[in-house]
């Protein structure tokens, strides 16, 4: 499996947009290895993009990720037949948190004290030092967003970008923009898509 080269392959106007894949795969590979996480946020199309990033990190892709073997033992150990249950279905899963599903705080923070702030907050309160975050913004311009790169830099976070048209503002923010042909949402989402389901593939071809 190639998933970078594949993807290339079907859609060669991305090229221009390899280097930038590459390092977000690494970055975001080395920060699961470590056992950190990767935070993402969007809004609208791109809201459901970062859940859908986080369902193909949480459990597994293209391969099923079973528990290490003493993982297992242990929980039949611990829970006897129910364990062996939990040991036969569990799956290794890679912290990956869509930002946009904490529903609670973001309408409470968005009704008590910044709407545009929202992602931030989620970012000052779980982001630490290592982790990776993902801001995925078609024009580059969300407002949002933006402040949540912000707060991400000053936390010692890597921040990447997944966007279109210049990049916007939110490239200013960003150690690695990845920008895909279009200025139009629905253009440009139609290329994220692929683009982050050949970079889920890669990441987990080289954890699992």
């Amino acid at each position: 499996m190639t998933p970078i080269p594949d993807l290339l392959k079907k859609y060669p106007e991305l090229k221009s947009a390899r280097k930038d894949i590459d390092k977000a795969c690494k970055v975001i590979t080395r920060a699961f290895s470590a056992g950190r996480k990767l935070l993402l946020c969007g809004n609208g199309g791109s809201a459901a993009d970062c859940e859908h990033i986080s369902g193909e990190f949480l459990k597994g892709f293209m391969s099923k990720r079973p528990l290490p073997a003493a993982a297992k033992r242990d929980l039949v150990r611990r829970f006897g037949g129910e364990g062996r249950i939990l040991a036969d279905h569990l799956q290794v899963g890679f912290a990956a948190l869509p930002l946009v599903s904490f529903s609670s705080l973001l309408t409470a923070f968005a009704n008590d004290v910044a709407p545009q702030l929202c992602f931030a907050q989620m970012v000052n309160a779980v982001g630490m030092r290592g982790d990776v975050f993902l801001g995925i913004s078609t024009s580059g311009k969300a407002e949002n967003v933006i402040y949540a790169a912000m707060t991400a830099k000053a936390r010692g976070l890597i921040t990447v970008a997944m966007t279109g048209g210049d990049g916007g503002r939110l490239k200013n923010y960003c150690d690695i923009v990845i920008r895909t042909p279009g200025n139009n949402p629905p253009t440009v989402q139609e290329y994220h898509l692929p683009v982050y389901h050949a970079m889920c593939m890669e990441i987990e071809r080289r954890l699992v």
